[in-house]
């Protein structure tokens, strides 16, 4: 399609399917709703194109939020935006990167589809003068920089420029394995105010047309606008979810147990349910870590990260992973990733990039959603 210029009419349906998505993490919607609406109320313009419509000799970059969404929620909105016009560390870090290779950026992609990472890429992008791709390196959210769809078609995640909440830039500019940029980036913002900017994945517009997961940030404004519709005429909009996307109904159940805890940058928690409705009777456990990674139901692995365990409430909204608390009502719709994810992650430098001892499972080995569904 031609540039899409965002209105603000777009944010809540944007945000929803963002928030649905994200799988539990990628970053409160409600920090995505202020940011946007401040900077079109503020004359900003977000501008959106497809992927195949990027110059194969461009230079596109990805990037986004790097911290614990636990550490996210308890800053003040107004504080970190009222900071960002002062010091914005996405685009410290852009400037950075543009440093290291002595050219300017053309376009940005979002590392991940959520409710404050994808806004706050186009955030970047007005205040850079540049367009956002319609598209990510996931189509969901992931806790790590390295689990993306670009590492397993021949990108490098390096040179990763990071600048901090606190005032540090670090540039990364190699690695002998995928995880140490992520790791130091770990590092840095829990020892730099527990939140970050960083830019990573330079690549050009042919790479990107063969790596991107496309037209990601419109499928999640299309989500959005069924769900708002089904609320609004009273229809089921969980299934009205399920049905758009062709999901799978993993579960549905209260939370009995959650057990968590806030540790190097990440939020980990088992999720323990106990069925209701058509699962009644029935029992799952859930690992997130920040995001959905791996179900059981009744002892059977249901789906493993990257593909999708998207959390709805009753009203068919998204939740974050830090608002699971027990007595809560979650529907638990699968869907497997996209073909590009899924090949990144079976690829030699995904099994180190997506493995699953990266979420204290080591054991568990991936097998596809639809296989574990028949």
């Amino acid at each position: 399609m031609a540039e899409y210029v965002f209105k603000l009419e777009d944010i809540e349906p944007l945000l929803e399917g963002l928030a649905i998505l994200g799988t539990g993490g990628g970053g409160s919607p409600d920090w995505g709703r202020a940011i946007m609406k401040s900077d079109m109320e503020s004359g900003r313009v977000y501008r959106m194109v497809d992927p195949e419509d990027v110059q194969d000799d461009a230079f596109v970059i990805s990037g986004g939020i790097m911290g614990s969404v636990k550490t996210l929620e308890k800053l003040s909105i107004e504080q970190l935006m009222s900071k960002w016009d002062k010091r914005f560390e996405l685009l410290i870090a852009l400037k950075a990167m543009e440093g290291y290779f002595n050219r300017e950026v053309n376009y940005v992609v979002p590392f991940e589809v959520g409710g404050l990472n994808t806004p706050v890429m186009f955030a970047l992008a007005a205040r850079a003068g540049i367009p956002v791709i319609n598209g990510d390196g996931l189509g969901r959210c992931a806790p790590e920089t390295q689990m993306t769809s670009f590492i397993g078609h021949g990108i490098s995640l390096t040179p990763m420029p990071l600048a901090d909440h606190v005032g540090n830039t670090i540039i990364v500019t190699k690695s002998i394995n995928s995880t140490f940029p992520d790791e130091v980036g770990r590092y840095m913002v829990t020892n730099g105010g527990g939140l970050g900017g960083n830019s990573h994945y330079p690549m050009s517009g042919v790479q990107l047309k063969k790596s991107v997961i496309p037209r990601s940030i419109s499928l999640a404004l299309d989500i959005g606008k069924e769900v708002i519709n089904a609320r609004n005429t009273g229809g089921d909009t969980v299934e009205a979810f399920r049905s758009y996307m062709g999901g799978i109904n993993l579960f549905k159940g209260k939370v009995a147990t959650v057990q968590g805890e806030d540790k190097g940058g990440f939020y980990r928690t088992v999720v323990k349910m106990v069925g209701t409705d058509g699962f009644a009777g029935g029992e799952a456990r859930l690992i997130v870590k920040n995001e959905s990674m791996a179900l059981w139901v009744d002892d059977k692995v249901r789906a493993i990260f990257p593909d999708l365990i998207c959390m709805l409430e009753e009203d068919g909204r998204g939740i974050m992973s830090i608002d699971i608390s027990e007595g809560k009502v979650l529907n638990l719709i699968g869907l497997p990733c996209h073909e590009r994810l899924r090949a990144s992650a079976l690829s030699s430098v995904g099994r180190e990039a997506f493995g699953s001892a990266r979420y204290g499972c080591p054991d568990l080995e991936y097998q596809p959603i639809e296989e574990l569904n028949k």
